[in-house]
């Protein structure tokens, strides 16, 4: 009889196993569907909404410009992790833990802006959380900008940007811009008037956060740009760019030397992003030096 038992108990186990094989494959695909949702996630920085904390100093940073500020760079693992001290928005403007990628208007990839984030945590007081508003979008002239009812690539960018302000008031104090812009520019015809133009963008952007002293830094074109035609275009921008910052005092630039592009001469690969991060940082603090002088 014991033996008998025992052939009834294997066989059910035997059954049982067996069933499980035929489930088998079903549990790997809804652990592989269960695995692309959380890189998908990871990607698009599907984040709660934060609420506001208003023992929490918040200093915000608006990233405004083209291609270069939006991010055109490849997304890896460690751009995509979160720090409960740097603070972003969504796509519907809910505050969330910023991660890459950071702008939304378009098919965007990794940018400065976390880099940049990074860098300043290492050197402001603990209190401080940095905030990261993305108002960039690729190919915008900067004629598109200066106009609040021109809209490029579905974003009327000047309204946008100053309905940003406004978010990035309610959450905490506007400490700069960082600008990178003008490859859409860099043409016979706009050359020798981008200056002023940068000029009158910067009065709007000053009189619309209300902070005639506002810090913004700008970016250097990338030096790799070919064929050597367009290359000398870049480089008449970026004589403009240098130009205007040293004949404003509230204005800054980063150069954009040793940087390299992701294979099409135009567009800054993510090493460079990382380090033009690192570069608008660096500029950045040098502000809050110069005005505890």
């Amino acid at each position: 009889m014991a033996i008998n038992k025992l052939s009834i108990y294997d066989f059910r186990v035997w059954k049982w196993f067996e069933s499980s094989l035929n489930l088998l494959p079903l549990y790997v695909l809804i652990l592989m569907l269960s695995s692309c949702n959380v890189s998908k996630n990871n990607l698009q920085g599907n984040n709660e909404p934060l609420e506001k904390n208003p023992e929490q100093t918040v200093w915000v940073y608006l990233m405004a410009g083209q291609s270069n500020m939006a991010g055109r760079g490849a997304i890896e693992a460690q751009d995509t992790i979160s720090n409960p001290r740097i603070l972003s928005i969504d796509s519907q403007n809910n505050w969330v833990l910023a991660k890459e990628p950071l702008h939304f208007y378009e098919n965007s990839g990794l940018d400065c802006g976390m880099s940049f984030a990074r860098e300043m945590l290492k050197h402001v007081p603990d209190s401080v959380t940095i905030a990261l508003v993305p108002c960039a979008v690729g190919g915008s002239s900067i004629y598109k900008w200066l106009d609040e009812d021109s809209e490029h690539r579905g974003v009327k960018l000047l309204r946008n940007f100053k309905q940003k302000v406004d978010l990035a008031k309610a959450r905490g104090e506007i400490k700069g811009i960082l600008w990178h812009q003008g490859e859409s520019n860099a043409n016979e015809k706009d050359i020798p008037v981008y200056n002023k133009a940068v000029n009158s963008l910067f009065e709007i952007f000053r009189a619309e956060v209300g902070d005639a002293d506002l810090p913004i830094v700008m970016g250097e074109l990338g030096r790799f740009a070919k064929p050597e035609e367009k290359a000398f275009k870049f480089q008449r921008i970026n004589q403009v760019i240098r130009s205007v910052a040293e004949n404003d005092k509230n204005t800054y630039w980063v150069s954009s030397k040793g940087l390299d592009h992701k294979g099409d001469n135009l567009q800054f690969n993510s090493v460079a992003q990382r380090k033009l991060g690192k570069r608008y940082a660096e500029e950045m603090l040098k502000t809050m030096t110069n005005k505890t002088k």
